[in-house]
């Protein structure tokens, strides 16, 4: 089954050297994306409510972006990146989130998870 591609852009009032700890690092994960993160090298587990999830890194380039691919879904060409934006001019940044969903449905959904956990992100560093 192809997945649908969605993109989000929400701005986060940080650097990008903090914001890149934020989104790289399974302790700092573990305080806004999931209630746990454990790593084994390329290899994470994020807990939700009981529940793991593993996801391979597949690609991280330090205070810009990581990628991860959900281990459940390896036959498809699906991932969720994480990617902070500078714009140029104002100096304004952003998180850049792309991720794959099943259906229109599950599409905004997933948005609102996204903006969810982005919230949350925000509260923890006080942005």
């Amino acid at each position: 089954m192809n997945k649908i591609k969605f993109e989000l852009e929400i701005p986060v009032h940080a650097s990008p050297h903090m914001l890149y700890q934020y989104i790289s690092s399974p302790s700092n994960l573990q305080e806004w994306f999931a209630d746990k993160v454990n790593s084994r090298g390329k290899l994470y587990s994020f807990i939700w409510d009981g529940e793991e999830e593993k996801a391979e890194l597949i690609s991280k380039k330090s205070d810009e972006r990581v990628r991860f691919k959900w281990v459940e879904s390896e036959d498809d060409d699906s991932f969720f990146e994480i990617k902070i934006q500078v714009d140029a001019l104002t100096k304004d940044v952003s998180l850049m989130i792309t991720d794959f969903a099943d259906d229109d449905e599950e599409v905004e959904v997933s948005k609102q998870l996204w903006e969810n956990q982005i919230d949350e992100l925000r509260h923890t560093i006080g942005a």
